[in-house]
């Protein structure tokens, strides 16, 4: 692979992050600088991980910011199960969203098992 772009994992990260900004422009204005704001930063946060890793020198870096990347998936999990029991975000949208996680996440263990086999 030439860049980071061509990794599925980021790509699939990244309509993640479209889909959470999507969701999340429904949330109530004073939530503008907390929920909406965290959500968003940690949605954002899954793919640009995925990409700096990309772009360390080493395997052992990249795992790093893999780990860093798969903790912010789970930020973002968390930030859109009370947006749901805040209702702020409808049962259907959540359960879509979070089908998005479990995909995300299952890829990137998929490609930190890779990294760390081939790093050993």
């Amino acid at each position: 692979m030439k860049n980071y772009k061509e990794l599925e994992v980021w790509q699939r990260a990244m309509l993640l992050a479209e889909q959470a900004y999507r969701e999340t422009k429904a949330f109530p204005s004073e939530e503008r600088f907390g929920l909406t704001s965290q959500t968003r930063r940690a949605a954002v946060s899954v793919a640009a991980n995925i990409a700096e890793g990309w772009g360390r020198a080493t395997t052992a870096d990249y795992l790093r910011f893999l780990a860093i990347a798969r903790g912010s998936l789970m930020e973002l999990e968390t930030h859109l199960i009370l947006a749901n029991r805040l209702s702020m975000l409808a049962q259907p949208a959540l359960i879509e969203l979070q089908q998005e996680v479990e995909r995300v996440g299952m890829m990137l263990n998929r490609l930190i098992t890779s990294l760390r086999a081939k790093n050993q």
